[in-house]
């Protein structure tokens, strides 16, 4: 009998499920109470459990284990070790609760922003257990954190733990002074949507820049790229379609929810969305997918880039972060609801968000973006770079007239319950979707598109759930004085009217793409951050410390470390483009260029009499060469003026406005360049045959 595909299911998963089935019941009840955080899980249960996934793997063919950890340069990480182990003249298989709780990796040799010394090498993983293992070919992976010897954090998972922490503690403590005395937890839910590129892998491999930066640092657009808007939600090629039919598998095996996928704007551009998820389960979950579409994409004879800008005057990709609160009991706060009771509620939950986004727009602006991100945003294809809120137009204006004091008894509500005028039903779709909102309310949801597409979602969620807690913080300190229902929501909608008077700058509804935009968001004192280079300093200034440290997510060298990281790894993408750059121009691109001016000088020659086009030719190609050989030396020098600087961020800075302008200089002479000699002697892929390389033509050759 054919089986289904749906029934492999979560066979990878080490899932609630299958823990319940094969652990003892007492053993399985600690489990549960050390997840929510009631109780810490002691050795023998440990032992237990253990011992049931060492099991289970070994049933499914495993062989290794690995403490799979999130260090922070962004990427994931795992040291593999077998099970087998010396016995009396013969192998075992030992895996105990030690090896499951704690693993030893070498701290020093990962990104640390100085916090260990090459000398302080010792660093620890911890198993998360509020994370399921899952099997990857034959090694079972143990989501884990990652610390330093002395307990400082040297990873993404870590800091986000604790702000869902944090957020939880607030969250609940707001949901209970609403007499919901039964939540315990209150958890930030996340359905990250993930877009990528597909071209087919022969030619990537024939392309340094894609090799080594991930994206084309230089490519004229060919005659049909996106402008006859005919790839989004078409009909997906054949050979992305078995691509896609093997990711889905793969995920549905590891237990994620897969759900969406199409073709997205650009050529060659695609999206895949799972379901929600708890936040750092669908941090963990996104992870694993960038992972598996680069794998699978390779198994089928393509590259998969995750870069958000490939290519030139094409969209670029993005990993909108969804993001809403979720009691314990299935309650999400952000659904509006029909109860007054509820839409208070609701409404206090949404000002708090407000609130937290217009004090640390900077901190989301850096936690979002990334270098590469910096080519997307703001260009017709993603949000711009100023931080702001689109609630739509129909919960603005209950805001605004919030704001004004237009508050009483609801009619349509039940006697006595306190409400804001007609506030007692909310539609679900308030207004039409505004995709060039940098953060917008959809519903029930808000939705984070500046988030770039290669970055991990970590710090995105660590810092809004950080800063929202915060908020929340404030309101419930203040809320807890009163001891009846009337006079917490009397109160609460003097906070929200407050909260709306100081902050109503950072909502927004309209185009944020037009140009009359900027210079109002200016007048608002809205930040503009235009280069992400720029927004990293927000994590250490004293706000952004003390901010972390009162709800425990960082301390004040944590953030140093992490500063530090994010200006070195800003660094190392610059070097790594502009010493390719200038490699393939020397050695690929000016070559081509001389060759062509040859084949036309000769030509030239040959004629009885001077040819009027020949000679156009000749000058137009010698002109380029004049203009590639100026701006070739211009990027060179510029790059050289980095060698007497010492401090990162003085580094960073002058790459940003000194270096990265010039390679985009000598990027316009070379798309020039490509545009004038032929294509038996430009020597290597055009974007027209990458946009081309994954249809069923292509597929076909292999």
């Amino acid at each position: 009998m054919q089986t289904h595909p749906f029934d492999a299911f979560g066979t990878n998963l080490f899932s609630q499920q299958v823990m319940k089935e094969r652990l003892p019941f007492p053993i399985y009840q600690k489990w549960k109470t050390a997840t929510r955080k009631e109780d810490a899980l002691d050795l023998p249960t440990a032992d237990a459990i253990a011992h049931a996934m060492k099991t289970w793997a070994m049933e499914k063919g495993v062989t290794h284990f690995t403490h799979w950890f999130q260090p922070m340069g962004g990427s994931t990480a795992e040291k593999h070790e077998s099970f087998i182990e010396p016995g009396d003249y013969m192998a075992i298989s030992r895996f105990s609760g030690k090896n499951l709780i704690k693993g030893e990796g070498d701290a020093s040799s990962f990104p640390n922003g100085g916090l260990r010394a090459t000398f302080e090498a010792r660093g620890y993983t911890y198993w998360d257990c509020t994370s399921p293992a899952f099997i990857r070919e034959n090694v079972l992976c143990i989501p884990t954190i990652f610390v330093s010897y002395n307990g400082e954090t040297l990873d993404k998972k870590a800091p986000l733990l604790k702000s869902i922490d944090a957020i939880s503690k607030q969250a609940t403590r707001i949901v209970n002074l609403f007499k919901d005395k039964d939540i315990k937890q209150v958890q930030p839910m996340v359905g990250l949507e993930q877009e990528y590129f597909l071209v087919d892998r022969e030619l990537f491999h024939e392309r340094m820049d894609l090799r080594n930066c991930g994206r084309t640092l230089f490519g004229a657009l060919p005659p049909r790229a996106q402008a006859m808007s005919d790839h989004y939600f078409g009909a997906i090629p054949d050979r992305v379609s078995a691509f896609m039919r093997d990711v889905d598998e793969e995920l549905w095996k590891l237990g994620i929810y897969a759900k969406t996928e199409h073709n997205e704007a650009a050529p060659c551009q695609f999206e895949i969305a799972p379901l929600y998820a708890q936040s750092n389960i669908a941090v963990d979950q996104n992870q694993i997918i960038m992972d598996v579409l680069r794998q699978c994409a390779a198994r089928h004879h393509l590259a998969c880039l995750l870069h958000e800008k490939p290519f030139e005057h094409v969209n670029g990709s993005g990993k909108h972060n969804n993001w809403s609160l979720v009691s314990d009991d299935g309650q999400n706060l952000l659904e509006p609801g029909e109860k007054p009771h509820e839409n208070i509620r609701f409404l206090l939950f949404v000002c708090a968000i407000i609130q937290a986004v217009d004090t640390y727009p900077e901190l989301l602006r850096m936690a979002a973006s990334s270098y590469s991100n910096d080519y997307r945003l703001g260009g017709h294809e993603a949000p711009p770079a100023i931080i702001s809120i689109c609630m739509g137009n129909y919960l603005e204006d209950i805001l605004l007239r919030l704001e004004k004091g237009d508050m009483g008894i609801n009619p349509t509500a039940d006697a006595g319950a306190l409400s804001v005028v007609n506030l007692a039903y909310v539609p679900k779709d308030t207004s039409d979707r505004n995709r060039t909102s940098p953060f917008a309310f959809t519903g029930n949801k808000f939705e984070f598109r500046m988030v770039g597409s290669s970055r991990s979602a970590a710090t995105t969620n660590t810092v809004l759930n950080t800063i929202v807690a915060d908020t929340l913080k404030q309101i419930a300190d203040e809320l807890q004085q009163y001891k009846y229902i009337d006079d917490i929501r009397k109160t609460s909608l003097k906070i929200c009217r407050g909260i709306i008077q100081k902050h109503r700058r950072i909502l927004f509804s309209g185009d944020g793409y037009a140009p009359a935009w900027r210079k109002e968001a200016k007048e608002r004192g809205l930040p503009h951050i235009p280069y992400y280079v720029y927004s990293i300093a927000s994590l250490t200034e004293e706000k952004a410390v003390a901010l972390f440290e009162r709800n425990q997510v960082y301390h004040r060298n944590e953030l140093i470390a992490r500063s530090d990281i994010l200006y070195t790894e800003f660094i190392n993408s610059v070097h790594v483009e502009v010493k390719t750059l200038l490699d393939v121009s020397k050695k690929s691109l000016l070559p081509a260029l001389i060759k062509e001016i040859r084949f036309y000088s000769d030509a030239l020659k040959a004629l009885p009499s001077p040819h009027p086009f020949y000679e156009k030719k000749v000058n137009k190609l010698l002109a380029v060469l004049d203009r590639f050989h100026t701006r070739y030396h211009n990027l060179k020098h510029a790059y050289l003026g980095v060698r007497g600087l010492n401090d990162h961020q003085e580094i960073a800075y002058y790459l940003n406005d000194q270096v990265v302008v010039s390679m985009r200089y000598l990027r316009e002479v070379i798309d020039e360049l490509e545009e004038s000699i032929s294509y038996e002697n430009y020597p290597m892929p055009t974007y027209e045959e990458l946009f081309a390389s994954v249809d069923e033509a292509a597929a076909c050759k292999k």
